[in-house]
């Protein structure tokens, strides 16, 4: 009895500790639902089209002969199993200059659940390709799965950041990343050749599992409340927003938070969206706006989509045998999730700064280091295993840092009007970025070799030096206290923080007098909107 009430009381302290943190039953099952029904689609369908490549160009061909009467030529062949795979980015870049749409009119939570509609159809319409000897069901299915994913990369975040308290806000926006890598990792054990990957009657199965999730959310997160911050600034509902709240803190006062969110509310000139045109004119978000697609560039075009797209060809390359290629490419996706999870216990001790930073610098060095790997493993017989090392490296420091952080960092960078334009920039540079890395890798590997990771390594150490320089920590601070931060680099303002409190018209017009007689800088109409 004794050790059963010692057991009972610690078990007490500690979901004591969890809710005084802010981690809630409600919260982390909102988190996990939402991020299973999305980014693990995203991942998944990265991975998902390497092991039956094989049986797909043959279905492809016979399709293509069975409509026309004649073989395809190689080189045709090769362009429509191209566009089948690129085609998914395509998708997601129309669905990041959409997103801004569903998401003021149906909100976070209802962009998601309206999302799953695309994730069925594109399951359905890619698992019955083969059935219907149709490759254009099979190339339109992949569209409309990018199509979610781009949507989802843009509202999940969204949701995740609205909901979460800002001292865990970092280790729940890196569930995104975390389910990213369950989905590649997924895709990579489905593909094996014991299981899914190995017959060409099974294929079609490995996109029809994309329906699985989708399902599983829209069962589930109908349930869970709407982002409150969405409910108080853009539909004005005090109600709802509260009991939202309430819900996701799992406690019944919820005064601090409802004014942080009105105060938010009342320092924006207008609660309605932004549209992008307006956001790239505002002089107050300048260098927000340019260290999200510099960082969302950063993001996709440092290197890793390569090794994800093209993993097979690359342990090729680094002499492995091809019978084991399956299993190694597993055990990359085992490091992924490692890696991701690390980053989530880490993120608030160490803030989003140094992670993101030190996984940039950290994966240029892996890739200097693969690259001379791979050109003396001709000569140091154990060198391609050395190889596969820098390359799990390589993984491990992106997980760490750049998988995830900047998503975190667009929603934290940017106030509620202005986030939903300020994803759909970021979500049409990361999508162009993934675009242009599976269609040019390829090219660069065939002109420089193995020398084509240095490529990657330099745009990693640029992304690095950039925000060393231009990005402010923004561990457990409010939006205005971040672009307070932003001010600096702005070139705003010199106030202080305790005389912008409040800020009202007589006293704008009083501190510009000040500031004229003084022959300092003046405020700007602009900048009012960063006060706190």
């Amino acid at each position: 009895d004794l050790l059963s009430h010692s057991k009972n009381e610690h078990l007490l302290k500690i979901s004591s500790f969890l809710s005084f943190q802010g981690w809630t039953v409600q919260l982390v099952v909102a988190a996990l639902v939402s991020a299973f029904g999305s980014s693990f689609l995203y991942g998944y369908n990265i991975s998902v089209v390497n092991a039956p490549t094989v049986y797909i160009k043959v279905f492809l061909n016979e399709s293509w002969t069975a409509r026309f009467g004649t073989a395809m030529e190689t080189k045709s062949l090769t362009l429509l199993w191209s566009i089948t795979v690129s085609i998914f980015a395509i998708g997601g870049l129309v669905g990041a200059l959409i997103v801004s749409i569903p998401v003021k009119y149906l909100g976070r939570k209802g962009t998601l659940l309206a999302n799953n509609g695309f994730a069925i159809l594109g399951a359905l319409l890619t698992s019955l390709s083969k059935t219907a000897g149709s490759f254009e069901m099979l190339i339109l299915g992949r569209f409309i799965i990018g199509l979610d994913g781009g949507i989802a990369l843009s509202a999940l975040p969204m949701y995740l950041g609205e909901i979460s308290p800002k001292q865990i806000r970092g280790s729940i926006g890196q569930i995104t990343a975390i389910f990213i890598c369950c989905g590649v990792f997924s895709g990579q054990i489905l593909g094996l050749p014991e299981l899914l990957g190995g017959k060409e009657s099974t294929w079609p199965f490995l996109f029809g599992m994309n329906v699985v999730p989708a399902l599983v959310q829209l069962a589930i997160l109908p349930f869970l409340p709407e982002s409150p911050k969405y409910l108080l600034c853009e539909k004005n509902d005090y109600i709802k927003a509260q009991k939202g709240f309430q819900v996701f803190l799992g406690k019944e006062d919820v005064t601090k938070e409802m004014e942080e969110v009105q105060r938010e509310k009342r320092n924006q000139k207008n609660v309605n969206l932004v549209s992008v045109c307006k956001l790239l004119q505002k002089r107050s978000m300048r260098w927000q706006i340019i260290t999200v697609i510099v960082t969302m560039a950063s993001y996709q075009l440092c290197g890793l989509n390569a090794i994800w797209f093209y993993t097979s060809s690359i342990f090729k390359e680094a002499g492995i045998q091809e019978h084991q290629i399956p299993y190694i490419t597993l055990s990359t996706g085992g490091i992924e999730i490692l890696a991701s999870l690390v980053s989530s216990l880490t993120v608030e001790r160490l803030g989003r700064r140094p992670l993101l930073i030190g996984g940039f610098a950290f994966m240029a060095l892996f890739f200097g280091l693969l690259t001379v790997s791979l050109n003396l493993q001709n000569k140091v017989f154990w060198m391609p295993y050395l190889s596969i090392i820098f390359i799990i490296a390589v993984i491990a420091s992106f997980c760490i840092g750049p998988g995830g952080i900047p998503f975190i960092l667009t929603g934290e960078l940017f106030d509620q009007s202005c986030r939903a334009s300020a994803f759909m920039i970021g979500g049409t540079v990361s999508w162009l970025c993934n675009f242009a890395v599976g269609l040019l890798f390829p090219f660069i590997q065939s002109a420089l070799g193995s020398f084509c990771f240095l490529v990657f390594a330099g745009i990693a150490a640029a992304g690095a030096i950039y925000l060393h320089f231009l990005l402010p920590e923004t561990k457990n601070q409010t939006f205005a206290e971040i672009c307070l931060s932003f001010a600096k680099i702005n070139k705003k303002s010199h106030v202080s923080a305790e005389e912008t409190k409040t800020i009202t018209l007589s006293e704008f017009v009083e501190i510009s007098a000040s500031n004229v007689m003084n022959r300092k800088p003046n405020i700007e109409p602009d900048d009012v909107e960063c006060t706190v």
